[in-house]
Order: C-alpha cells, then structure tokens, then sequence
C-alpha cells in the first residue's frame, strides 16, 4: 500500500514561481508601506498587482495543464476499462460459444442414446415375442409329442392284441387245415356189402 505522501502530487514549478511572486509583491508592499513614501506605495501597489495578474495568470496556465492531464489521464483509463470489457465480452463469447457447444454435443449424445434406447427396446420386445412364440410352439410340441405317446402306447396295445389276434387266427387257421386234411384225407369207412 502506498504512502498519502507517494499519491500526492509534486509542486509544479509554476505554482511555486507563483507563491514567490505574490511573495515578493507582498515584501515589497511591505517595504514601501514601511517608508511611508506615496511614491513607493504606489508603485508596489502597482507591482504588486502586476505580480498578482502574472502569478494568477500562472495559476490559471497551471490549472488548465492539470485539467487537460486530469482529462486525459481519464481518457486513458477509459480506453483501459474499455479494453478490459472487450476482453471481457469477448472472454464471455468465447465461453458462451464453448458452453453452446458442448450443450449441443450433450444434446446429441442424449438423442443418439434414446434412440439406442428405443431401438434396443424394440429388439428387446421383438425378442420376447419370438421367445413367447418359440415357448407355444415349445408347449404345442410338448402336447403333440404327449398326445403323439398316448397313440404310440395305443398303437403299440393295438398291435400287442393285432399279434395275439394273428397268432390266435394263423392257430385256427392251422386247426382248420389240420380239419380239412383230415376231411380230405378221410375216407368214409366203407361198407361191405354181404
């Protein structure tokens, strides 16, 4: 932090030949109001204020300068505050723009994912139809193939009792051709006539 003295402003030169004028005009009104002569008087009355106008106009000169450094010093730091706020908007554009950017890269990235979402649910429910038809035909083969044993079983009974039939019938038919070789193999007895 700096000192009050470190911002204060030097004396300009001007101001201080301004003070040693009105104070040699204020020495020399002195001296002539000391000797009493109306000459002096007057004459360091004129002088003085001869001294007056000059250290005034000197002031006035001093003043001006300091205005237009004041003012100009102020334009500086205009110019500067003005700088600052252009880096500074552009600073934010910049940063606007990045965050447009990256929001659109979020957005984009969020459509791409709900679309693999959906698409991802319709082949999951694609899926789970051909699961569903896969487990009906599963249970209509399962009932086929539990009908299909029953008429296997069936069949088989069919044709356990379809051989025992055979056999019982080719038994007959071998007792009956054992008959009818006996019947054509039979001669009546014959009778002998007296």
């Amino acid at each position: 932090m700096s000192s009050p003295r470190a911002r204060r402003r030097q004396r300009s030169t001007r101001v201080v030949t301004a003070a040693a004028l009105l104070a040699i005009s204020a020495v020399v009104v002195l001296g002539a109001a000391i000797s009493r002569s109306l000459t002096l008087v007057t004459i360091a009355a004129v002088l003085a204020v001869a001294l007056g106008a000059a250290a005034a106009r000197i002031i006035y000169s001093e003043l001006l300068d300091s205005r237009r450094a004041a003012a100009a010093d102020r334009a500086r730091q205009a110019q500067a505050y003005r700088e600052i706020a252009e880096a500074r908007s552009a600073e934010h554009q910049e940063f606007a723009s990045a965050m447009q950017h990256r929001v659109g890269l979020a957005e984009r990235s969020v459509t791409q994912l709900e679309s693999a979402v959906v698409a991802s649910q319709g082949r999951a429910a694609e899926a789970m139809r051909k699961v569903n038809q896969e487990a009906r035909r599963a249970d209509l083969a399962e009932a086929e193939s539990g009908r299909l044993a029953v008429a296997l079983d069936e069949s088989e009974n069919r044709a356990a009792e379809a051989i025992v039939r055979v056999a019982e019938l080719e038994h007959y038919n071998d007792v009956l051709r054992a008959e009818l070789d006996t019947a054509t193999n039979w001669h009546p007895p014959q009778v002998r006539h007296a």
